[in-house]
């Protein structure tokens, strides 16, 4: 078996699991008013990967699936941090079960963006950017649950190479960002811009949906995967009122049965 194939085969699996263990929510069975996001867009689901160590056997597939794609993809890579605070949890599981050498990021409260970054570092204390172990020469791997837009790898970007010239060390670099879950919505093509390469096990758009697709109502996934493509659409107040109805109604049929 191929790589790619075992690639697809984990994935699957591991997407359904997420979605039994409502770390993939819908607002058609979950919340029918929606979600609003951190961007401040609308959304018909959200995922949230934060209870993944509350599965240890789940997590233990992540961290056997990303050690495999680091090996298989970015096999350079000889240290891996993991973005706080999710993807802590699943950089430790890769360190352990791929017997590679992890850190992780220090959370920034009211940092969002590269520009919050630079202004909140004048005022920083003594704390370290990153804890664990750095060396010369090494070749990082950020891991983190999923990717939207980009910016919280963007800022992990900032705080390794601010650690990096703190500590002055020598030829460290990151040309590789590996996620759970690509929403693919954008965040590749911003990559590509920082000559970052991303990779993810679920691509949710043109792979995760379509595996979950027998486990969704056909309204469901239609939005859903029409939301992924037209974010913009959705964000019409009348828009949201209809889903919602929708949503109402699909509930009160369950309820029926």
């Amino acid at each position: 078996m191929s790589w790619e194939q075992d690639k697809e085969r984990i994935g699957k699996k591991i997407v359904g699991e997420l979605y039994k263990y409502s770390m993939i929510k819908t607002w058609y069975k979950d919340k029918p008013e929606g979600w609003k996001l951190i961007s401040g867009l609308w959304s018909p689901f959200y995922i949230q990967l934060r209870p993944l160590a509350s599965y240890p056997k789940l997590l233990k597939q992540v961290g056997y699936a990303i050690s495999s794609l680091i090996k298989e993809e970015c096999s350079d890579v000889n240290r891996i941090i993991g973005i706080a605070a999710t993807g802590i949890p699943i950089a430790t599981a890769v360190s352990i079960i791929g017997d590679i050498s992890s850190c992780y990021t220090r959370k920034l409260e009211g940092v969002k963006s590269p520009e919050d970054f630079n202004r909140f570092i004048k005022t920083y204390g003594e704390h370290s950017m990153i804890e664990g172990i750095l060396a010369d020469g090494d070749t990082i791997g950020f891991i983190d649950d999923l990717v939207t837009k980009f910016d919280s790898k963007a800022i992990a970007l900032k705080q390794l190479e601010f650690e990096a010239k703190e500590r002055g060390l020598k030829d460290v670099s990151c040309a590789n960002i590996i996620v759970v879950l690509d929403r693919e919505q954008g965040a590749e093509k911003i990559a590509k811009k920082n000559r970052i390469n991303l990779h993810s096990l679920i691509p949710f758009a043109s792979k995760g949906l379509p595996w979950l697709k027998d486990v969704f109502a056909d309204q469901e996934y239609k939005v859903i995967i029409d939301y992924l493509y037209n974010p913009r659409k959705y964000q019409d107040p009348s828009m949201q009122k209809e889903l919602l109805e929708i949503a109402l109604q699909g509930q009160q049929k369950s309820f029926r049965k």
